[in-house]
């Protein structure tokens, strides 16, 4: 199963030449992960953070910037994982045209954490089942690696 959300490029994502500037990727990135959270895992933002006292911080980043998109277009937005942990989740992030052309593809890993503390927890069983639903992976043994 995919994750996806349509991300229309709005002016404030652009540069002068009026396609979308690097860092705002970044930031639409992380508005995915924040809708993986509350329409595909079951748990939003507010609930992780506020109430249970987690969060789901990037750790790492690898992003390839395939061609540009520009004021005006949608984007459809497809989350997958790769590679589910006992703290971290592995997931690639992929924003496509109209035409299903790729214009970013990227990889993410989230690491499940207790931010009173500040360290790294094992992923509540709730999210790690909610999170298989979403693995690339056909043997779930390749995806508890």
């Amino acid at each position: 199963m995919i994750f996806e959300a349509e991300l229309p490029i709005r002016f404030a994502h652009c540069d002068p030449a009026g396609i979308v500037f690097y860092p705002r990727y970044f930031e639409m990135m992380n508005g995915v992960v924040e809708d993986w959270c509350a329409q595909g895992l079951g748990c939003s933002f507010h609930e992780m953070h506020m109430v249970r006292g987690t969060g789901l911080p990037t750790v790492h980043l690898e992003t390839d910037f395939i061609r540009p998109a520009q004021l005006g277009e949608t984007l459809l937005a497809e989350l997958t994982v790769l590679k589910l942990g006992n703290t971290s989740v592995e997931i690639q992030v992929c924003f496509c045209g109209q035409q299903h052309d790729v214009r970013l593809k990227a990889r993410l890993v989230l690491v499940m954490m207790d931010l009173s503390l500040r360290e790294a927890m094992v992923i509540p069983d709730e999210l790690r089942a909610a999170m298989l639903h979403y693995c690339a992976a056909k043997d779930e043994k390749l995806a508890s690696a």
